[in-house]
Parts: C-alpha cells; structure tokens; sequence
C-alpha cells in the first residue's frame, strides 16, 4: 500500500510525520510468512477476429464496438514517451475525420472516437466506438473499418498532422502556463500511477519541454503506421449494441471480409480534403467606442457602455494564468413565444448549431481553431438568451471574434443539414423513451409543473410540425441586437491587449436600426405552471435489465415579502441541512442508501423586480425497490420532525461552516467572481449602480449568516416548505416492471371470486396468445 498527500501543507515534515505515527505500525499477520507477490495473468491473443451481436433494451442508441488488444508497453523512457505522443496524435486525427464524416450527407454514423484504454495489466486496447441509427449498425462499421483502411493505404495528410500538433501544443502550453496553479488531485493522481503502473514522474516543466522538442519531429507517415494495431488479426473483437438485435455475427464476417478485399485491391480512394478558410472574420469591422466608464475598486472591475449600446465589465485576476471566461445576457426567451411557435423555436439552437453559428460549419470551424484554446457556447432560456466562453489570454481575439460571427451570422438551414439534424433529433428522441431514467424523469416534470407546455419532452411524432426556417430565424434573433446584452469577463486579462480587441468585436457589432427581441424584466411573461394543490404519490413502471430504484420527493417552494432575498439564501441553508440530516437517517440510521441530495430549482419566476420567487425544493436518491415507499415517508418524517422541533445547534454550526468554507474557496476561482458579477446584474434591486448591487449580495449573505440559529432555521423550514410538508408535495418512484404474470394475479387479486375466475381464464387466453405470437415471429 502506498499513501500519497499533496496539499497547501506548512511542511511537509509534519504531514510524513502523521503518516507515520498513524501507518508505520501497522502490519499484516502473515504467520512469519513472506508476502505474496501480485500475479500476472497472461491474456491469451487470437488472430481471427470475435463477433457478439447484442439486443439491449434500456440501449440509448444503436452503436458498435471494435476493440484490439496489444502487450502493454513500458512507460520509462523517452522513446516510450514519444511513441505515447504517437499514439494520441493518432487517435486525435482519427476523431478529426470521424467528427467530418458524422457532418456529411447521410452520414454513417452520428458519432465514433478512436481512443486507447488500459484494460487489464497485461494488455492494453484501441478501441472505436460509433453510435449511429437505428439498423445502421453495419453500415457503421463498415465505415469506420474503412477509414482504418484508409490510413493504412495513404496515411493522414502532413496538413492533418499540423492540426493535431497544434491542439496538443496548445494543451502543454496551458498547462505549462498553469504549472503553479495546478489543482492537487491532478498531483496526486500521477504520484498514484507512478506507484501503480512505475510512470515517471518528471514535473510539467521537464514535460513541456520535451513534448515542444518532439513533437515537431514526428512525421504524419510514423502516426498513420499506427493503424496498423487495428487491423482484425490483433486479438480483435467487434460488438454490436441495439435495442433489438438485428444483425448476426455472420453480418459482421461480410462486413470484415468486404473492408479487406477493397484494402487488398486498393480500392479505397484517399482522404478527400475540404479547404479551409484563414480567418474567421472575413472582413474586420469598425471599432466602436466607449461612451462611459466606472470604476469599482472595492471589488477590481471596470464597467463599459460602448457606443452600439452593450454594457462590459472585466475584473482582472491571477488565479489561473491561462484562463479568461466571460458571458453575456440579454432578457427575454421563449416564454415570449406563442406556444403554437415553441416547439420550432425551441428547436432553433439546436438546428442552428448544426448548420453553423459563428459563420463556417463545425466541421470547418474545428480545423480553424487549431491550435488554439477558444470555445463559445449560446442557450437560450425561458427568460434569458446567454452566450459564454473560455479562452487563452492569448486567443481572447478568437474568442471574441466567434462573439462577433454569433451576432453577424444568419443562419439558412439547408435540406440536407436539415434531414442530419431531424434524423439525430428523432434517435436521440425513441433512445430516450427507451431509457427508464428519462420515462421517470419526464413524468416528474409533468407533475411538478401542471403539464406546461414548455417542460414537456418533445415526441417523435412532434418533429415533424418544426419549421426548420422559422426556428433558424428565431435564433438570428436571439443574437443580433447588441444593445440589449451585458457582457462580463473575469480572468487574466491585460487591459491595454484586451480593451482594443473589446471595442473592435463587440463594439463593431452592428446595432439594428430597429431594436430586436428588447425586453424590460419587469414585462416578461412567466411560465405558465402550477404545482398540484395536495399529495401525489406515483410510480413509474419501466422494464429494467438490472432492477434499479430512484426516489424524487418534491416540495414547492414561494419565497415572499420585502427580504426575497434574504429568504433565497435561506433557501440554500435549508438545503443543505436537509441533506445532512437525510443522510444520517436514510444511509447511517437505517444504511439503506448510499448518497442523497437535496436541490432548489428557482427558475420557474419571471426575473421581474417584483412578486414572488416561485420553485421547488426536490429530495432524491436512490435504493433498494423493496424499500422504496418506506425510505420515502422516513424521509417525509424527517423534514417534518425539523420543522416541528427544529435542527441541533451542531447541525446549523456545521451547515455554517460548510458555506464558509465553500465561500472562501470560491474567491479564489474565476468561476465565482464571473457569477457574482452576472448575479448583481441580474439583482432585483440593481438599478444601474454595479457597486450598490454587489454591496447588497454581501449584506444578504451576512445578515442570513448572522441569525442562523437552530430557532431560525425551524421558522425558516415552517415558513418556505409548505406546513406540514406532507400536507403537499409530490413523490415519484422509478421502479421495476413487473412481469406480465404478476401484474394479471395483482389485478385479479384486487376482484371478487366471480370476477376473478373470469380474469383468470381471459388471462390464460392472453398469455397463451403471446406465448404463440413469439414462437411464430422467432420462426
């Protein structure tokens, strides 16, 4: 055994100390005898390829699986590090061009990765994984063993290989940047594989310099001989995973011997490469100005209004050396949108983000941001559109400039992207409604939320009533009007670098004559929905592989009165008391779980500066199905033994401490202080002063912090849950489905004698009918 400790320590004498005093005495009895060895169990190699062809029922999609299983090699030299460096770069071209071809026309698959995996300590394994459509299993693998054969027959490009060194120089430049930054688990772990597997140890200095060394010497012929390990003679096994079989190992040999007789005859044709563009904005727009600026050095940020109307503030920090984030909002989403519109425009993220957002297709934009760490993801809410990023310090232009395409592009969706992005829509749709999970998770939505509109899950049978065009428009919509966003960066930001590329991508972002998608918060429309007025208790039945139980019991929540936001952190305090006193009940009273949580959902308001704040707060967890009704009304017994007695004083000093703590941690991420500039943004009470709004949250937290006391947190519990707590709430169940057998004898167990023996026998004659129906269709 080995103990490993990396931490913030004051010495590490006394850390080797502890370990020490509490370690070096212990011994194992071995009766005198010497200690065992670890034994090598050799895996036995195959040069004929293994077929299995899987029928899953709970299966999330269709997919297949080729594995080949290599020796592991050593891992101490420079030479093995090199060949490692070989090896991934291989695998990340190989996933370039899979990533391309789930973007074609009728792609073969939606998506496939090539990686390799330390199975067992004897051998590793490459392994491909595709998901694809349903019966698309074998038109998949043909693909990708294709692929393989391609590499094989005409290696990758040196253009794709520049691609790649590009990405992983990239990666060992941020983290070099970051060297003392690094987080202690990331420590830890190599210390952990260097006393499991003998890795070496050598510091990210040391690795960053011999991965630049290298890597400009490794040619795209030495990555593409690396294709060789997938062929079928190395111990290689390929699977195919369906919700219903259809294809037969048989299949899979014609698949096999096909792919081998184009190699051998060299008919497969080379990579057809695309061109790609130099730069992501065509033509540079016209830097915009700054029309006023604040300063707030209570906290270290700068406010902007730039002349097309967006509002900046950046908070420069030195967390983490290569790391800015930002993120921008404006009010007003689809609860604006007529419910005969939703369902399209709901969709418009998703269609658009297919087709392109920021100018270029996916599969283009990928070989464009090469190179570079920059990434901008956009949503769009009930009440909010959003855009956010994170980049390098030295790719904020990048970042920015894909800000800028966001704003400039609109999108056309074509035929074709359209038909990719439906076909996905609907497998991604029948895999859900396959998956138990999903089946339970919906039905907690419906009942939460009165069966609204917009919490429904979309059917298959609905995708054909989208309008591809009009949910494209709404998303141009979305992002067109700079006026109406607020954007905040936090990160190390230079200011005399930053605030030019600022003015010039947000600021040169044109404004609309006529403003679009403007909204005053207080205007918004809310959600249509309601929580049930008394108690439901349901189950959902769903055929499970393995039996498995989950448990969400949901409480509604209406914050109200003059310190709304007093009673949202208050919220939060509730929260996390009542997870820790459920797990002392469910897992170490009565040790029937493992984990339990406890969350509040306030979004379901309009972001208005007045009326309630209405949500939830939702228990859940999961266990064993026998005893599932039983936890739950443990559970229930528990908030309500809180609210009619209140919690121990330890409770709340430990609750207290544990917000501390997460408070204190958080000051020192990016993360936290880029929330914390949205969240005075979007304030209730902020009225147009940042530092006012930003006074108020601390004070918020301080007067919560300072009352909490076992008699508060007990008015707290009595006055944000409903009172008694099991006089309304909700309580679903996800749990096996029962045999067909026993769900007739339940039925008939439920009727008099008479109506009973006629069940029985209609239950003879139906299952006597199904036993027929499968023999009939198996033949």
């Amino acid at each position: 055994m080995a103990v490993v400790a990396v931490g913030d320590f004051v010495d590490t004498k006394s850390v080797v100390d502890l370990i020490r005093s509490h370690f070096e005495d212990k011994y194992a009895d071995l009766n005198g005898q010497v200690p065992a060895t670890i034994p090598v169990y050799p895996v036995p190699s195959h040069d004929e390829p293994r077929f299995s062809c899987f029928g899953e029922a709970e299966a999330g999609g269709s997919a297949v699986v080729v594995s080949c299983k290599l020796p592991v090699t050593s891992f101490k030299t420079i030479a093995d590090y090199r060949f490692s460096i070989v090896e991934g770069m291989f695998h990340n071209a190989l996933n370039q061009r899979f990533f391309k071809i789930s973007r074609q026309k009728d792609p073969p698959f939606f998506s496939c990765s090539s990686a390799g995996d330390n199975l067992v300590h004897p051998v590793k394994a490459y392994l491909l994984s595709a998901s694809c459509k349903e019966k698309g299993t074998l038109q998949a693998l043909e693909s990708v063993l294709t692929e393989i054969a391609r590499v094989r027959l005409h290696g990758f490009s040196d253009r794709e290989i520049a691609v790649v060194r590009a990405f992983l120089m990239a990666d060992i430049e941020s983290a070099y940047l970051e060297k003392d930054q690094m987080q202690s688990t990331s420590l830890r772990d190599e210390y952990l594989q260097h006393f499991l597997r003998g890795e070496p140890v050598v510091g990210i200095e040391y690795e960053a310099q011999l991965q630049k060394t290298l890597l400009p010497q490794i040619t795209a012929s030495e990555v593409s001989k690396v294709a060789e390990n997938y062929r079928t003679t190395c111990s290689c096994v390929i699977k195919t995973v369906e919700p219903r079989a259809r294809v037969t190992p048989e299949d899979l040999k014609a698949i096999v011997s096909k792919v081998q007789s184009l190699e051998e005859a060299k008919l497969i044709p080379p990579w057809d490469e695309e061109q790609i563009p130099e730069e992501i904005v065509d033509n540079k727009p016209t830097a915009g100005h700054i029309v006023s600026q604040s300063d707030f050095p209570e906290f270290g940020a700068t406010e902007l209004l730039l002349s097309n109307g967006m509002r900046i503030c950046y908070k420069c920090t030195d967390f983490l050396d290569d790391q800015v984030l930002f993120s921008g909002f404006s009010y007003g989403g689809l609860s604006e949108v007529a419910e005969s519109d939703f369902l399209s425009c709901s969709m418009g993220s998703t269609i658009a983000g297919e087709i392109g957002v920021f100018g270029h297709r996916p599969s283009m934009l990928l070989d464009m941001l090469a190179g570079k760490r920059a990434e901008v993801g956009m949503k769009v809410g009930a009440y909010m559109r959003t855009f956010s990023g994170d980049c390098s310090p030295s790719d904020l232009e990048t970042a920015l400039q894909l800000v800028y395409q966001l704003f400039v592009t609109n999108v056309v969706p074509g035929r074709e992207e359209v038909k990719l992005v439906m076909q996905m829509t609907k497998e991604a749709i029948l895999a859900q409604e396959r998956d138990p999970f999903t089946a339970f998770a919906n039905r907690v939505r419906e009942l939460n939320y009165g069966d609204s509109y917009y919490f429904k899950p979309v059917t298959v049978k609905e995708l054909k009533k989208i309008d591809p065009k009009k949910a494209c428009q709404y998303f141009d919509s979305c992002f067109k009007d700079p006026s109406t966003f607020t954007v905040a960066i936090v990160g190390n930001v230079d200011p005399e670098t930053a605030l030019p590329l600022i003015l010039l991508y947000l600021g040169g972002i044109p404004r609309p004559t006529e403003p679009v998608m403007y909204y005053q918060r207080d205007e918004l429309k809310g959600l249509p929905f309601t929580f049930p007025a008394g108690v439901v208790r349901q189950e959902v039945r769903k055929q499970m592989i393995e039996a498995q139980c989950s448990v969400q019991i949901t409480f509604p929540v209406e914050l109200k009165g003059p310190n709304v936001m007093e009673e949202v952190h208050l919220t939060g305090f509730i929260c996390k008391l009542l997870e820790t006193r459920i797990m002392q009940v469910l897992r170490f009273k009565h040790g029937q779980v493992y984990s339990a949580a406890v969350t509040a959902f306030l979004g379901g308001s309009k972001p208005s500066r007045v009326g309630n704040v209405r949500g939830d707060i939702a228990i859940s967890f999961s266990c064993d199905p026998e005893s599932s009704w039983k936890l739950v009304d443990f559970a229930l017994d528990e908030v309500t033994a809180l609210q009619e007695g209140g919690p121990k004083s330890e409770d709340v000093a430990t609750i207290l401490e544990l917000e501390k703590r997460t408070f204190e941690n958080g000051q020192q991420e990016n993360s936290f202080w880029l929330d914390r500039l949205l969240r005075a943004y979007q304030s209730r009470f902020y009225t147009g002063d940042l530092s006012e709004s930003f006074q108020l949250q601390d004070e918020w937290r301080n007067s919560v912090r300072s009352i909490l006391t076992a008699e508060t947190m007990q008015d707290a519990l009595q006055r944000i849950l409903p009172l008694p707590c099991k006089h309304q709430y909700t309580s679903v169940i996800l749990m096996p489905q029962l045999p067909l057998l026993h769900q007739l004898l339940a039925v008939i167990s439920a009727l008099d004698q008479n109506q009973g023996k006629v069940a029985l026998a209609a239950a003879g004659t139906l299952l006597f009918g199904i036993f027929l129906w499968r023999r009939l269709r198996r033949s």
